[in-house]
């Protein structure tokens, strides 16, 4: 954990790192409160009895689908920014706490679709807190303290963007249905409107 924390100050958009500093919080106070949370919501506790994890989606198939569904949205955003769908660090699920991470690691773009929210470090902060408002989880609080501290320090002039990111994220989740509880892999041919209409996620302007 402190090798990750060390490299994230070094180098914040080390990805690497973040999965150092999560997997040394495993099993810490504060995930366990995040796991209970989660758990406490049927819906959520059923996936996690399930152990439910999807293969790694097949991008080029995805973009055949009709432009407004999920699947296409989903694709055209991972194949335009150019990254790889199965990016993240696998973990051993020896638990409802591993899995419940891996799970979260394994949809982390697809919240980027239904939420709106760009891959900006304001976008990606604001993702957080609409994770943070849905699950405790304390990765999600890290970042986001990590993300503010850093503003404040080096760019205090996008410190305004930053905290209405954050505000508007907080909000969406608190709003919005658990994402978690979906199995968005199995849906892909249904459309990305119908998909926040069903859950509650309404888009505030200006989302970057």
């Amino acid at each position: 954990m402190l090798k990750g924390a060390l490299a994230l100050i070094r180098d914040p958009q080390q990805t690497d790192s973040v999965y150092d500093i999560e997997d040394g919080m495993k099993h810490s106070a504060a995930m366990a409160v995040a796991t209970r949370h989660m758990m406490a919501q049927p819906e959520i506790a059923s996936l996690a009895a399930e152990r439910y994890l999807a293969t790694t989606p097949d991008i080029p198939k995805l973009l055949a689908y009709p432009s407004d569904s999920l699947g296409y949205a989903y694709a055209k955003y991972i194949d335009t920014a150019g990254f790889d769908p199965g990016f993240y660090r696998s973990m051993a699920v020896e638990d409802d706490t591993s899995y419940l991470l891996l799970r979260l690691r394994q949809i982390h773009d697809l919240w980027h679709v239904v939420t709106g929210f760009a891959t900006s470090v304001p976008g990606e902060l604001g993702l957080k807190a609409f994770e943070l408002a849905q699950t405790r989880r304390t990765m999600a609080g890290i970042l986001i303290a990590g993300g503010f501290l850093k503003c404040l320090l080096q760019t205090p002039d996008e410190l305004d963007e930053l905290l209405d990111n954050i505000s508007r994220g907080y909000r969406m989740g608190l709003q919005a249905k658990p994402l978690l509880t979906q199995k968005w892999e199995e849906n892909w041919g249904k459309s990305l409107s119908e998909w926040r209409s069903e859950l509650g996620i309404k888009l505030f302007g200006g989302i970057n």
